[in-house]
């Protein structure tokens, strides 16, 4: 679909300016160009032709996080993500896809193998040194100008995989009847391994068995660059391996990727077989966060106990095995708030559920961060093509934790997970930043 196709929802705008309010780059930047209001005005000036495709339309396009807090606040709700994604899809087909891109989102992402063998290379740079090096040498500039910046975002990287650690395959588990698939996304499966262990040992308590899918990427990164024909390889991938398993029910521990797998009838709007599958699957799928809110509070795993999992974190401000238990070995209750990634909040509507399961917890005092639900500035790989736009509005979010005194900051992102981990760094706060399936696991453990 091309962007003249969207000309009446991009005329819906009435220009009155409430996105501005909800905004984190306009409010990080202050320029019309990076707000809902200017960028469909950008888009209705391509349809005019008042504007022509060119290279210099990549900034007002690609800025945008994507998070839909100004479809939020607009009294229209001008699906405007959407409407920038669309253009963003076209702009590749008349200006062109960068190599990186066509490396992450052909040749990498669609193989679990190849993506699990650049990370062992990458956390052997990361951790022997080599990285930073390259870095002062300047070789990381040929994977975009904001990487060499962006480099120090992880301070080390696990040496193995979850899936090279818990290998693919059908487990059993404790429960009585439920067969549940473990979608384990990217950012788990390569970064925050410990989180995944953690969901594993959980679903394992409430399922009659755990299987950890083969699965590869769920295609939002592509997606997310108006990459459409990658985000549908990927996608027809994975829906042939959930179409070939017995299963109940799909969680994932990845907000994100919950979101995006969600919306494949969306993905194969125009594709009537894919579709037909998509509609099938998509009410299997299930974020960790509403899975766990089920099982805790009225569903097949209340009252159950799990073995107590560590938590390994990169660096994610001072981590270690023991890490969350050492949080609640004090005498007063530990301070917990959280963040709302936006595909929970916004993308399926998760707002109650991590903070009922959190308040559950013993010895806990939760306290609410203000614009809890405003983006860190993380976007999945937007740290790494927009590294100072997206530290500006970690900044702010920075800010609002401070203010809260927290002890312990809980999401359900990788990508968040990272991009606030890095900010508690920056700023020197002594905050512990946990998966809320860590958290729940340390609970069940505490039996």
């Amino acid at each position: 679909m091309t962007v003249s196709a969207n000309y009446d929802a991009i005329a819906q705008c009435n220009k009155c300016g409430f996105c501005h309010v909800a905004c984190p780059i306009f409010r990080a930047t202050g320029h019309e160009s990076g707000v809902a209001r200017g960028r469909l005005a950008l888009l209705r000036g391509i349809i005019e032709k008042r504007v022509e495709w060119n290279e210099e339309m990549e900034d007002p396009l690609f800025t945008c996080l994507g998070c839909g807090a100004c479809t939020t606040n607009c009294f229209g709700s001008v699906p405007t993500a959407d409407l920038v994604l669309n253009a963003r899809a076209e702009y590749l087909d008349k200006v062109g896809k960068k190599p990186a891109h066509r490396l992450l989102f052909e040749h990498l992402l669609p193989y679990p193998k190849r993506l699990h063998a650049a990370a062992k290379a990458v956390a052997l740079g990361k951790n022997s040194g080599a990285s930073k090096v390259a870095n002062a040498l300047g070789l990381l500039r040929i994977f975009g100008r904001d990487l060499p910046k962006a480099e120090g975002m992880v301070e080390r990287m696990p040496t193995s995989s979850f899936r090279g650690t818990i290998k693919p395959g059908i487990y059993a588990g404790q429960g009585k009847e439920l067969k549940i698939g473990y979608f384990v996304g990217c950012g788990v499966d390569v970064i925050q391994v410990e989180s995944g262990k953690a969901t594993f040992e959980s679903l394992k308590k409430i399922g009659k068995s755990v299987t950890v899918l083969d699965n590869c990427c769920c295609g939002l990164p592509p997606w997310s660059y108006g990459d459409i024909g990658n985000t549908k390889l990927l996608a027809e991938k994975n829906m042939k391996i959930f179409s070939e398993a017995d299963l109940d029910v799909i969680v994932t521990d990845c907000s994100s990727c919950a979101s995006f797998l969600k919306k494949y009838p969306k993905v194969f709007k125009d594709d009537a077989q894919n579709k037909a599958r998509a509609d099938k699957q998509a009410p299997l799928i299930k974020d960790v966060v509403e899975f766990l809110y089920a099982s805790e509070f009225g569903g097949d795993g209340k009252g159950s106990s799990a073995e107590a999992v560590s938590s390994y974190h990169d660096s994610h401000a001072g981590g270690g095995t023991e890490a969350v238990k050492a949080v609640f070995s004090g005498d007063k209750p530990a301070v917990v708030t959280y963040h709302d990634p936006c595909h929970a909040i916004r993308g399926q509507g998760i707002k109650s559920a991590p903070r009922e399961l959190l308040k559950a917890l013993p010895n806990v005092e939760f306290r609410e961060m203000a614009e809890a639900d405003w983006c860190c500035g993380g976007a999945g790989s937007y740290a790494l093509t927009h590294y100072d736009l997206s530290q500006k509005v970690l900044d702010r979010k920075m800010k609002n934790l401070k203010n809260t005194e927290a002890d312990i900051l809980v999401t359900s992102c990788p990508a968040c997970m990272i991009q606030l981990a890095w900010g508690i760094r920056k700023h020197s706060l002594k905050t512990k930043i946990f998966h809320i399936s860590e958290m729940t696991a340390y609970q069940q453990g505490l039996a």
